[in-house]
């Protein structure tokens, strides 16, 4: 399977408990079609203090998401797109369905 989606780029979640709303993906595993979008999918993992005096904390960290439930936003059009592939010269460019600019 192809992937679409870069480090760096800015996705609507289509489903899950964040269903909606949007972040920046930090992390891509293409291997699995999993990625993990900053501020959403949290789940708390509790961190044991690791120096004395120090305290022990309760997190957020974001887990993976299946690629399947993220579109990407289109920078120009702002709307949740596919993604489609032109060659332009000899670069290969990705680009919005909706509108047709380059993402």
């Amino acid at each position: 399977m192809k992937i679409k989606l870069k480090k760096g780029d800015i996705v609507k979640m289509l489903s899950g408990k964040d269903k909606g709303k949007t972040g920046k993906l930090i992390k891509v595993n293409p291997k699995d079609g999993r990625a993990a979008v900053e501020g959403l999918n949290l789940v708390k993992k509790h961190m044991r203090p690791r120096k004395q005096g120090e305290k022990g904390e309760v997190i957020g960290v974001p887990r993976m998401i299946a690629l399947s439930k993220a579109a990407i936003i289109c920078s120009s059009c702002k709307k949740a797109t596919r993604v489609g592939f032109r060659e332009e010269g000899k670069n290969k460019i990705r680009f919005c369905k909706k509108c047709g600019a380059a993402l």
